[in-house]
């Protein structure tokens, strides 16, 4: 590995070798003010500078050449120019304030600007359409630094997930368009209700560490945050199909109006999506749509945002048996009935069914010259249910009385039963974006109410007594309401510094109350305050070096099952603590750009799986005094040569528990209590953070041979991941590597604007990997036994594409 990236960084040395000449200016609005924090950079390469205090800008080092250079700010119109570099050459731009008001500025409160020390990615467009084949959002961005990702199905639709610097998406604030999209009680989100959704996404901003303040849950590890259709002012219409392995297809059209009457706009996107899923059954079928409709006056945006996906997916969440992956890897036990004869067949429907409905509003109107302001209405509706075939279930655990016929009681039944989820999520977000010469601010907030309904219905019974059809037997509810407010501010100190500061306040408010499905009563009310500050800094060595410091405070509360799950006989879970410390360094050349990032995540009572049981045998996450996780992000992108870019980057990391306790149920003191203890224990001292590996690398190379033609291998490594806190061999994902190869090819024809090629062969050297796993132990007869389940993915596989626009 050292020799490895040796040979990177003198490639970073050898691409800027021939660097000689410098390209100076400045940018000023048509007033003759200058615009300060502008961005200035030369296309197609990795060059760029940000004005200072005077408008000043210096991009130094530049080989001789034909150069486009492009000059951008904020609420004002991007000018690009065309040199030829022969030696110095000095370029001013004058920028005009746009005629209409932009919509970037619905997400710039919560993003990380330009001169923010936040570790971030931006991904464009361009980047996830390339990648866009039907899979879900995780998959089409796993090359994004320190990412790692997992499909139920094994094919990358359906259920997928995906986990950052080890931090799993419960811990990982996503928004779009700056409107919360993690569920409230449980912190998930879930892609499978999104479908294609990519398709209507325009740009997508990932944070790692604490990052910025947002809206909704707690960043405790991770921000991604979404901006959808931006305004296209030429009509358009797109179709794009793709067909692949395990009869997997996508069939989608998307459309719009360009610019009406010089102010309005109308787009508007439907999508088909179906795979059988490389494991057993795990087929899924999934459907959405996407509309907006805005108006852009001169100093105002008024914009409504419509979008809605359906799915209806085979389960796939119950893994393989670790003793069947090397004979059965797509086996899935989920549906399974077994016969009094002992014969094995598998229910047909034991499926999950989602909708989940998505409004926006959003308003913008400048306020002056320096201040915007920004409001947005959300309303979400989400409702479904899963279904499951039980067999030999108590009558009493559904509250269905026992059966007397001909003199014999009847206690248990096979039966049919939906879990169903019922909810409305709405609230509003706002803030005012301030700037001027040195100064930019940020005064922003939301508030946000969710109300959930958690109900069970047993809907076919072999034996349903006097039970009526869609029987109800358990019903509770969850009610929440989150409001916070921000302050952020950039202050750009002098040529080389810019201060960064950030304060939220967040608080909580959580009542559940009920029957929940094991029939014990639901009755909790919980409160919470969290002051969130972050205070960091950029210091520019050089037009081409720059260094950033960020500390940030980050708190998380528990999330519905952490309550409802704690064992009443022991402390209630208390919020969780993380201090993060960022050091970077950025090094840009004309055909370099190398990025380190060093980051120290300090935890306190994060919330950990360590095998303890509440009161009756269901697994409960405990907080943990203190653990950590502590590492390096290396990101290079160079262009050894103008048909080819190499983007590649490499996360090293330590994460573990200081003090670490286990827990292991004895099934021996359940049969007699005589057999004691309930539990063993074990004190293991430091051990790993379960799936947090110390080695996560991502590696993209593009070739361009002739025009319209792009060729590209993009790899990722995963190193060995543990599956439970004990840092033990036995529970362990083994590391892998995947390769994946795709090509693109595009042509213009008279007739169209484009026609689109695109296929990706996934995995050609037929890895054999598994992505996720969960493992259940227990003692009996005195030896150690245990429950797993493990998700294997796809060997080799392919998908083609055709995209044609008019």
């Amino acid at each position: 590995m050292k020799s490895i990236w040796i040979a990177v960084l003198l490639a970073v040395y050898v691409a800027g070798a021939h660097a000689q000449f410098e390209l100076t200016g400045t940018v000023i609005d048509d007033e003759g003010n200058a615009l300060i924090g502008a961005n200035v950079y030369i296309d197609k390469t990795f060059q760029g500078a940000i004005t200072d205090i005077n408008g000043h800008f210096a991009i130094r080092n530049l080989p001789a050449g034909t150069y486009q250079v492009i000059a951008s700010f904020v609420g004002y119109e991007t000018r690009k120019e065309m040199i030829t570099l022969q030696g110095d050459h000095i370029l001013h731009f004058v920028l005009s304030h746009t005629s209409l008001l932009a919509e970037e500025v619905i997400v710039t409160a919560t993003r990380a600007g330009i001169n923010s020390p936040v570790s971030h990615t931006n991904v464009s467009k361009d980047e996830i359409s390339g990648m866009n084949m039907g899979k879900d959002i995780p998959i089409l961005l796993e090359l994004t630094p320190s990412m790692v990702t997992t499909s139920d199905a094994g094919n990358g639709v359906g259920y997928t997930n995906f986990r950052i610097r080890g931090t799993d998406l419960n811990r990982i604030n996503v928004t779009v368009n700056g409107i919360p999209l993690n569920d409230s009680e449980s912190h998930g989100v879930w892609w499978v209700n999104m479908p294609d959704f990519a398709a209507s996404v325009d740009n997508v901003q990932i944070q790692r560490g604490v990052g910025t303040s947002t809206n909704g849950g707690a960043a405790f590890g991770a921000t991604m945050n979404f901006q959808t259709f931006t305004m296209n002012p030429d009509p358009y219409g797109t179709f794009s199909t793709v067909y692949g392995s395990f009869d997997t297809w996508k069939n989608s059209l998307s459309a719009g109006t360009g610019m009406l009457r010089d102010k309005f706009t109308i787009d508007t996107r439907l999508s088909l999506i179906h795979s059988d899923g490389y494991i057993d059954r795990a087929f899924s079928d999934l459907k959405s749509f996407f509309v907006s409709g805005a108006y852009y006056g001169e100093k105002s945006l008024l914009k409504v945002i419509v979008f809605s996906g359906k799915e209806h997916t085979y389960q796939a969440w119950w893994g393989v048996p670790q003793e069947l992956l090397s004979s059965h890897r797509t086996f899935n036990p989920a549906g399974m009935i077994i016969s009094q004869e002992g014969d094995t067949s598998y229910y047909d429907n034991e499926s999950d069914n989602y909708q989940q409905d998505h409004y926006q509003l959003f308003y913008s109107r400048e306020l002056g010259d320096r201040i915007v302001f920004n409001g947005a209405l959300h309303y979400t509706y989400g409702r479904g249910y899963y279904e499951e075939y039980r067999q030999d279930q108590n009558l009493a655990d559904y509250q269905i009385p026992d059966v007397i016929t001909g003199g014999d009681t009847i206690t248990s039944t096979d039966l049919i039963r939906q879990k169903w989820l019922d909810n409305d999520f709405y609230g509003f977000t706002i803030s005012l974006n301030y700037k001027y010469r040195r100064l930019e601010a940020f005064l922003g907030g939301g508030w946000n109410n969710y109300d959930g309904r958690h109900f069970g219905r047993v809907i076919w019974a072999r034996t349903a007594g006097d039970s009526k059809i869609n029987h109800e037997w358990y019903r509770n509810s969850g009610v929440k309401s989150d409001w916070n407010a921000y302050l952020k501010v950039n202050y750009r100190a002098g040529r080389r510094v810019n201060l960064f500061g950030d304060l939220q306040y967040r608080h909580i408010e959580h009542d559940i109350k009920g029957v929940d499905d094991d029939l014990s009563g639901l009755s909790e009310s919980h409160i919470y305050r969290f002051i969130n500050p972050k205070l960091g800094a950029t210091y520019d060595i050089t037009n081409q070096q720059r260094l950033a410091f960020l500390v940030a405070v980050g708190n998380r509360e528990p999330n519905r099952s952490n309550l409802v799950d704690a064992d009443p006989a022991h402390p209630v879970p208390t919020h969780e603590t993380l201090i993060d410390y960022e050091l970077a360094y950025r090094f840009n050349t004309t055909r370099a750009v190398l990025e380190a990032n060093l980051y120290y995540m300090d935890y306190n009572n994060q919330l950990v799986l360590t095998g303890e049981i509440n009161d009756v045998g269901a697994p409960i996450m405990t907080n943990i005094r203190d653990s950590y996780r502590t590492g390096m992000e290396l990101i290079l992108g160079i262009f050894p040569a103008s048909s080819i870019r190499w983007d590649l980057n490499l996360t090293l990391s330590r994460n573990k528990i200081r003090n670490y306790t286990s827990y292991v149920d004895n099934w021996d003191f359940w049969s007699d209590p005589e057999n004691e203890p309930y539990q063993l224990v074990s004190e293991l001292g430091e051990t790993d953070l379960s799936f947090s590996p110390s080695l996560v690398g991502g590696s993209k190379i593009s070739y361009q041979p002739v025009s319209g033609l792009k060729i590209s291998l993009l790899s990722k490594y995963v190193g060995r991941q543990y599956i439970d806190n004990t840092s033990s061999d036995k529970f362990r994902l083994d590391p892998y590597f995947v390769n994946n190869l795709q090509l693109q090819y595009s042509l213009k024809p008279s007739f169209m604007k484009e026609i689109g090629l695109n296929l990706m062969l996934n995995n050609f050297l037929n890895e054999q990997y598994e992505t996720n796993a969960w493992v259940y132990r227990y003692y009996t007869g005195g030896t150690e036994h245990k429950m797993d389940g493990y998700f294997p993915q796809a060997g080799i596989h392919f998908i083609a594409g055709l995209t044609v626009k008019f």
